[in-house]
């Protein structure tokens, strides 16, 4: 039997793929400033042409200098673990497997209550933006399993 094309599944899925890229840029960078007496971070603001004198740039080079070694290296570790989890997820959701869309399901439901705590201490629209798309691909997702009859829990 032949799958129709779902946009919805890919466009998922290319949300995934990108954010497990991101983290491996982050996991890759904070990994590598570990062994440089500036974290590095005037090779990155030079790479990326950024202004040093920025308000923006200047409160994140703020932090990043004030990182050792060690929570770089946990920052570094943790970025690619977490990368490998939206990495399995965007291919599996490419290859549409329902294992995959679980998966996702699962991982991105249990985030949900942190980016709650989040927007509570923190507020702002871009992290209400980020609940709602979350929540919207959960029930999207949660809804195609049950038309599919691909949840575990399906009678």
């Amino acid at each position: 039997m032949r799958r129709r094309p779902d946009i919805l599944i890919r466009l998922i899925a290319a949300f995934k793929l990108l954010k497990g890229a991101m983290l491996i840029a982050l996991g890759v960078g904070a990994l590598s400033m570990r062994h440089h007496h500036d974290g590095g971070v005037s090779t990155w603001v030079h790479a990326l042409a950024a202004d040093p004198h920025g308000r923006y740039l200047t409160e994140v080079l703020a932090r990043v200098t004030s990182l050792d070694a060690h929570q770089l290296r946990q920052i570094g570790i943790g970025s690619l673990a977490y990368a490998s989890v939206f990495l399995v997820e965007g291919v599996g959701l490419l290859l549409r497997k329902p294992w995959a869309e679980i998966m996702t399901v699962i991982v991105t439901t249990s985030f949900i209550p942190l980016e709650c705590y989040e927007l509570v201490h923190h507020r702002s629209w871009a992290k209400v933006l980020v609940i709602l798309v979350n929540v919207v691909v959960v029930l999207y997702l949660l809804r195609r399993l049950h038309r599919e009859k691909h949840w575990p829990f399906h009678r």
